[in-house]
């Protein structure tokens, strides 16, 4: 027996990287998923993957998350394949290349800021307000991807960083809002070698549509900036994401597991310091 038998779970994002190991974990646990992405054919073969590997059902969601409509007809269609929905994970997400303040050509404020903060807040939004009439009637809970940028300086550049601190707002506050009767929790990845890419083209020196992958030496930098000197992987964190929607997190609403390495207590330890032992 898994931890999600009986659930459906539907997940923004769920094409690729940490996305795509959150709807494999919980398939995994039992449930059944519903991998929504804005690329029909990744969507499409995570989906198989899924079926093809675990005894949970899967279904592929087409849908933008910047879309009010969209992020209806996902609710919509996850019902209509399961019956009802029991978890909404917002996990839908761009990145700013590390892009800090003084690199940006002013013309080009407005059209980072507008496309970072519309998938990566707006989405978790318009996500948990087309969810909300199923999870309340399933008492089902949100899971939401933050990032140890909703916390902590330089893990991205400036429009990331605002962006995931608005996430951990958002969580708090949907906590507060829906409780009785919906949880709301998150998961706030520390550095994680993955195909996030940039929002936008972003110059020779900060990449184009580039991932994480794209960054050499990135994946070392991050062993090395952790207490624990280990590269999490997006499984780590997926693991931490099926625990807060089962049913042994009921007790649980408004928080968010650092799933980062232990990035938050490696006091004056960086990449250049030594291990403390």
């Amino acid at each position: 027996m898994g931890v999600l038998d009986g659930r459906v779970v539907l997940v923004t994002g769920a094409g690729s990287g940490i996305g795509q190991a959150y709807a494999a974990r919980f398939a995994r646990e039992g449930a059944q998923v519903a991998v929504a992405d804005r690329d029909a054919e990744r969507a499409g073969a995570v989906a198989k993957q899924i079926e093809a590997g675990s005894s949970g059902g899967a279904l592929a969601v087409t849908a933008d998350v910047t879309s009010a409509e969209e992020n209806q007809r996902a609710v919509s269609e996850t019902v209509a394949a399961f019956g009802h929905l029991d978890v909404f994970v917002g996990n839908a997400g761009v990145f700013d290349g590390f892009l800090p303040l003084p690199a940006m050509d002013t013309d080009a404020i407005e059209a980072l800021f507008d496309r970072v903060f519309a998938v990566n807040v707006k989405g978790y939004v318009l996500g948990a307000k087309a969810a909300m009439p199923e999870l309340l009637r399933s008492g089902g809970n949100m899971v939401f991807t933050a990032s140890t940028a909703g916390f902590w300086a330089n893990q991205g550049g400036l429009m990331y960083t605002m962006a995931k601190h608005a996430v951990v707002g958002l969580i708090r506050e949907l906590a507060y809002e829906l409780a009785p009767k919906i949880r709301v929790n998150g998961v706030a990845p520390g550095g994680t070698f993955t195909d996030l890419r940039n929002a936008l083209p972003l110059g020779q020196e900060y990449g184009d549509d580039r991932s994480l992958f794209d960054m050499p030496g990135l994946d070392e930098f991050i062993k090395q900036s952790t207490p624990l000197r280990r590269l999490n992987t997006s499984d780590n964190h997926a693991a931490a994401a099926a625990f807060l929607a089962s049913p042994a997190a009921q007790g649980l609403t408004g928080v968010i597991i650092n799933s980062d390495g232990g990035y938050g207590v490696r006091g004056a330890a960086s990449a250049a310091g030594g291990d403390q032992l």
